[in-house]
C-alpha cells in the first residue's frame, strides 16, 4: 500500500503506511476476539452451559454467541455517531478498550461447575459488551479507509476491512488447529480453549499503541463524492435498505462458513484437526479474494464485480454442500469451503467501497456502522442456531446449503439495485450537477 493523503482541520497531512496498517491490525484483533467464540462453541457450551443433551448444550452456547449480535446495532449507532462527531480515531480507541476487557473476561470466567448460574450470566454479559464495541468499530474503520484512500484505489483500500476479518479468522482457526493437534480432547474441552481468548487479551496493549498513531480524517478535505452520494435523504435511505440486504446475505455466508468447524465435528463426525482446517484454509483464500475483488472493482467498477460473482455463488452454494455431505472427506470439505469463501469475499470486496463511498461523509461512520450492525444482528446472530436447528429438525445435513442459497439471492437483488460509485465508471461531477462545473 502506498502512502495516502488525508487531512486535518489545519490542512492535508500524509498518512504513512503504518497508519493504514495500524487501523487494519486493530480491526483484525477486534474481529479475532469476537469470532473465536464460534470456533469453540462446543467447548464453551460444556463450560458454561452444561447439559446431558449435547444438542441442548450447543444450542445454549450458540444462543449466547448470538447475544453478542443484539448489542451491535446499539454500539453501531452510539459509537458511529461518536465517530461522526468527535473523530474516527477516538471511536476506534474506545471500541478497542471495551473489546479488550470483554475478551479477558471470557478467558477468566470460571466454569458452571465452580460458580453455578453466574458462569452463563457473566459469559452472556461479556458477549454483549463484545457486540457493542464491534458494532461501532466497523463504521469507524470503513470511514477512515474511505477517507484515507485515493479515489482510484479506494476499492482496494476499503477492502482491507474485509481482509482484516479474514486475518482474524485465519488466526483464530490456526490457534484452534494447533490446540486441537497438541491437546487431548478432554484438555481442550476443559481449559485449552481459554488459551485462544488469553492470546487475544494479550494483544490489547499492542493494539492500543498502534491506534494512538492514527491521524484523524474526519475534518479532512474530501474528494468530490460519487453520484450515488448526491441523491439526498431519499437516496441515503434507499442505499441503507439495499445495504442491509447485501450485508444480510454476506453475513449469513460468513457465519455458515465459520460454522464449518462445528459442522464437521458435530454433524459429519470428522476429526477436530480437519474441522479447524476447514475454517483456516477458506479464510486464507478469503483474505486474498476480498483484496482482489476491491482491486478489480477499481479497474472495472463495483457493480460488475458484485453482480456476476454473486450469480455464480447463488448457483453453486447448494451443489457444493451436497457434495461435501455426500463425500464426507477432508478434500471435499476443505475444497468446497475454499470455493464458497472465494466467491463470497470477492463480491464483498467490491460492495464495501460501493456502500461506504456512496454515503455522505457527515453520516458515514453512523450510517455504515448502524447498517452493518443491524444486518448482522438480524442475520448473523441467528445463522448458526438456525442451521443447527434445521439439520436437527430435518435430518438433512445439507440444510445449510439451502439456507445459504436463499440468503445469497436476497443479497444479489440488493447488489443489482445499488448504483455504480467507482470513479473509473462514475460520470464527472459536471455531468450530474451542471451547476458545479
Amino acid at each position: 500500500m502506498a502512502d495516502v493523503l488525508v487531512g486535518e482541520a489545519t490542512g492535508p497531512v500524509h498518512a504513512k503506511k503504518r497508519h493504514v496498517l495500524a487501523a487494519v491490525a486493530g480491526n483484525a484483533l477486534e474481529f479475532y476476539d469476537f469470532i473465536t467464540y464460534s470456533f469453540f462453541a462446543i467447548q464453551i457450551g460444556h463450560a458454561f452451559f452444561p447439559s446431558k443433551d449435547p444438542f441442548a448444550s450447543l444450542m445454549l452456547s450458540l444462543g449466547a454467541f448470538g447475544a453478542g449480535f443484539l448489542t451491535r446495532p446499539l454500539g453501531g449507532f452510539i459509537l458511529g455517531a461518536y465517530a461522526d462527531r468527535v473523530g474516527r480515531r477516538a471511536s476506534m480507541m474506545l471500541s478497542y478498550v471495551m473489546m479488550g476487557a470483554a475478551i479477558a473476561a471470557m478467558a477468566l470466567i470460571p466454569p458452571y461447575s465452580m460458580i453455578g448460574i453466574w458462569a452463563p450470566i457473566l459469559a452472556l454479559l461479556a458477549r454483549m459488551i463484545q457486540g457493542f464495541s464491534l458494532g461501532g468499530e466497523v463504521g469507524s474503520i470503513m470511514a477512515f479507509l474511505t477517507e484515507a484512500g485515493p479515489p482510484r484505489r479506494r476499492g482496494l483500500m476499503v477492502a482491507w476491512q474485509g481482509a482484516s476479518q479474514a486475518i482474524a479468522a485465519v488466526t483464530g482457526s490456526s490457534i484452534g488447529l494447533v490446540l486441537a493437534a497438541l491437546m487431548p480432547p478432554q484438555f481442550l474441552d476443559s481449559w485449552g480453549w481459554r488459551i485462544a481468548f488469553l492470546l487475544g487479551a494479550l494483544t490489547v496493549p499492542f493494539g492500543l499503541m498502534l491506534r494512538r498513531t492514527l491521524p484523524e480524517t474526519l475534518h479532512a478535505p474530501e474528494h468530490a463524492p460519487p453520484p450515488a452520494a448526491r441523491a439526498g435523504r431519499g437516496g441515503n435511505v434507499r442505499l441503507i435498505v439495499l445495504g442491509v440486504m447485501v450485508l444480510g446475505g454476506g453475513t449469513i455466508s460468513t457465519y455458515v462458513l465459520d460454522y464449518m468447524t462445528t459442522f464437521a465435528q458435530h454433524t459429519l463426525h470428522m476429526a477436530s484437526t480437519v474441522a479447524f482446517a476447514a475454517t483456516l484454509l477458506p479464510n486464507a483464500v478469503a483474505f486474498a479474494a476480498v483484496l482482489l475483488g476491491g482491486w478489480v472493482s477499481d479497474q472495472v467498477g463495483r457493480r460488475p464485480v458484485m453482480i456476476w460473482t454473486q450469480v455464480v455463488y447463488v448457483l453453486l452454494a447448494l451443489p457444493v454442500f451436497l457434495l461435501i455431505v455426500h463425500q464426507r472427506s477432508a478434500l471435499t470439505l476443505i475444497g468446497g469451503s475454499c470455493l464458497l469463501a472465494f466467491l463470497s469475499t470477492f463480491a464483498m470486496g467490491a460492495f464495501y467501497p460501493a456502500f461506504s463511498e456512496s454515503l455522505p461523509k457527515a453520516m458515514r461512520g453512523r450510517g455504515v456502522a448502524t447498517t452493518y450492525a443491524c444486518a448482522i444482528a438480524v442475520f448473523g446472530g441467528t445463522t448458526q442456531p438456525m442451521i443447527t436447528w434445521l439439520i436437527h429438525a430435518t435430518g438433512r445435513p445439507e440444510a445449510p446449503g439451502v439456507y445459504l442459497a436463499v440468503a445469497l439471492l436476497m443479497a444479489l437483488v440488493g447488489m443489482t439495485l445499488i448504483l455504480e460509485s467507482a470513479p473509473v465508471r462514475a460520470p464527472p461531477l459536471a455531468a450530474v450537477m451542471p451547476e458545479a462545473a
